[in-house]
């Protein structure tokens, strides 16, 4: 194992303050940095001794002997467990687990619905029950450790759900997750049995019904505005993982210093995924990669995180607590200068990282335009949604494509909207690249284009 760096902003608010320095004795589990406001505690993943203490990180030499027992956190009640053990949204987000479970839901009341994007709610309507919503929709193809230990730690994920459950005052709690993982719900299923207030909620094989407020509108029936919490809907949402990581701090007592990856490309081997459960915090990605078999030959980049909404990387770059993937690419296509248009959509990247694959491609960016629905709520903060997976249409920002002389575009879309961008791109003539097609091709997924399957899915396990 070479040197692990661990990042000192691992979550979402300012980064921590290291509280050691070079030449100090760590082990797993001790505390190296605390929050500065808001934020969540990080501990050492390893044995070994602090090299370097920079102004974003800390460099740890690990020790050649690694032990698997962990410098426990101290005992209190369950919530200060969760936020001692520095647990934050380990499916990307990194929002302080601890914070975001500091709330009575029995006694939240329901926001109000915009009648506009709630058109056939009744007037006034409330919902009965408060929920914790877990995320196990795995939202960014060609991910699977999510499913792998809901498959395999299926146990462990209920306790935190319970947990959860029991922090917030929440009557219900029900797992979202995609019809394809048949093993999956199989499994969850039975485990179900016994558990009348959990249950589940399968939804289609489409992007990006991950998104927090796909999740509520999905499980719960109600669409939340740019800016409402699921609050609104008396509801918390959660990854899986996380979920995992509360039953761990509040059973083993152990930190957060370890985290679930999938590695998967253009790998020597093939291009099937590689799980890795548990790896340590700090771990370089070129280490990760050589243990799933190494890169095969030429490649196009390695993106840290998923194919939508991941960005790009480098062998050095360490892995954090809200690393989900890494995935190794095809070379890009040449376009050779050719005028292109980027489609920003707030499901996708930014614009600047379409830009960057814009780039790579060696295309000219004349044109951009957004998705009508992606919305600002302040300026120069990440896009949101109005209806996360359902496309109003995308004609305007064809025609002024058309209009500005691309011949190409680059567009960033979930799959109802690259549909809609099909409808009618191609008939104007508009050759249409998805941002994530060096990814798809790599990976032997379905190019995201014409939607072939419905956005609605029957709840019957008849599989």
């Amino acid at each position: 194992m070479g040197n692990v760096q661990i990042l000192l902003r691992q979550h979402v608010g300012a980064p921590c303050q290291a509280i050691v320095k070079a030449g100090d004795a760590v082990e797993k589990g001790t505390l190296i940095a605390t929050p500065t406001g808001l934020g969540a505690n990080i501990f050492s993943s390893v044995y070994g001794v602090v090299e370097e203490v920079t102004d974003d990180r800390i460099i740890i030499k690990p020790d050649e002997e690694q032990k698997e027992e962990f410098v426990p956190i101290k005992e209190g009640t369950k919530l200060e467990m969760v936020k001692e053990a520095g647990i934050v949204g380990m499916g990307g987000a990194g929002f302080p687990t601890g914070i975001k479970l500091n709330i009575n839901l029995a006694e939240t009341p329901m926001g109000e619905m915009d009648p506009e994007i709630n058109p056939e709610l009744p007037e006034g309507f409330k919902l009965e029950h408060s929920y914790i919503l877990i995320n196990a929709a795995e939202c960014e193809p060609g991910l699977e450790h999510n499913i792998q230990q809901l498959e395999e730690q299926t146990d462990k994920v209920i306790r935190g759900v319970k947990y959860c459950m029991e922090i917030t005052h929440a009557d219900k709690a029900i797992f979202a997750i995609k019809k394809k993982h048949h093993k999956a719900i199989k499994i969850l299923d039975a485990a179900l049995k016994s558990e009348p207030d959990i249950s589940m909620h399968m939804m289609a094989d489409i992007y990006p019904m991950g998104e927090e407020r796909a999740v509520v509108r999905e499980c719960l029936g109600v669409n939340l505005t740019t800016t409402q919490l699921p609050s609104a809907a008396r509801s918390v949402v959660v990854n899986l993982e996380t979920v995992a990581k509360v039953a761990e701090a509040i059973d083993e007592r152990k930190p957060c210093i370890t985290k679930n990856v999938t590695v998967r490309g253009k790998l020597v081997g093939g291009n099937e995924a590689h799980v890795f459960m548990d790896v340590p915090v700090g771990v370089s990605v070129g280490e990760l990669i050589e243990k799933a078999g190494g890169i095969d030959g030429e490649y196009g980049e390695i993106i840290m995180g998923g194919a939508f909404t991941g960005k790009s990387t480098d062998m050095d770059a360490p892995i954090t607590k809200t690393t989900g993937g890494i995935l190794v690419t095809m070379e890009f296509p040449d376009l050779h200068g050719a005028k292109t248009g980027l489609l920003v959509c707030a499901c996708g990247g930014s614009e600047e990282r379409m830009r960057e694959i814009a780039s790579k491609m060696n295309a000219n960016v004349i044109s951009v335009c957004r998705c009508k629905q992606a919305i600002e709520n302040k300026p120069g903060a990440p896009l949101k949604c109005l209806r996360p997976g359902n496309c109003p249409g995308q004609v305007k920002n064809n025609m002024q494509f058309k209009k500005d002389g691309c011949e190409y575009i680059i567009i960033g879309n979930c799959s109802d909207c690259s549909n809609t961008v099909m409808a009618s791109g191609p008939k104007m003539g508009l050759k249409v690249f998805h941002q994530t097609d060096h990814v798809m091709r790599t990976i032997g997924h379905p190019l995201y284009r014409t939607l072939k399957i419905s956005k609605e899915v029957s709840q019957d396990i008849d599989f």
